[in-house]
């Protein structure tokens, strides 16, 4: 179960008009500071990720399951599984007690080190290197990022507010 803190940050995220993976990541970092801290351990960085991810599609973060061919069949369903449940397309079945047991015991016996900051690093670079250079690229994420102000309307604020501080710094001089 997601801490509240997160589910409110990632709320608040998706209000401001942020895109639906910025407001999971809200639970992945999360997911990151559990296995740092022992709650429990990960096989690796992707799977650490990948729990996050879930939780957020569980929890109501509108985060669409991966296309074909992009992961598994097995994975793929199991996105759309946790996608309907979060967008209360789906009822979710009543846990098991005795599998929820198994898993929280199997990741308690894996190591620490996937959410490493060398880890990360890694793992971010090689998700990177999959992506189009537009994607990568400063001026895109920039433009994005205007995007998103004008539509949700903060871009007139920002402006004012980059005015502001203009004339004040030049009558500092």
């Amino acid at each position: 179960m997601p801490e509240t803190k997160t589910i409110e940050r990632a709320k608040e995220d998706l209000q401001e008009g942020k895109r639906p993976s910025t407001a999971a990541g809200e639970f992945v970092r999360e997911e990151m500071h559990h296995v740092r801290e022992g709650k429990h351990g990960a096989r690796s960085t992707k799977q650490a990720i990948a729990i996050g991810l879930s939780k957020a599609r569980r929890a109501g973060v509108p985060l669409k399951p991966p296309g074909k061919g992009r992961t598994s069949e097995r994975t793929r369903e199991n996105a759309e599984r946790a996608y309907e449940i979060g967008q209360g397309k789906r009822s979710p079945r009543s846990p098991s007690r005795k599998r929820g047991r198994a898993v929280s015991k199997a990741l308690r016996r894996e190591s620490h080190g996937a959410a490493s900051k060398a880890a990360l690093s890694q793992q971010a670079q090689r998700s990177a290197r999959q992506r189009r250079g537009t994607d990568r690229s400063p001026k895109a994420a920039a433009q994005r990022a205007a995007a998103t102000r004008k539509r949700t309307g903060i871009a007139g604020q920002a402006a004012r507010k980059a005015a502001r501080t203009r004339t004040r710094r030049r009558a500092r001089r």
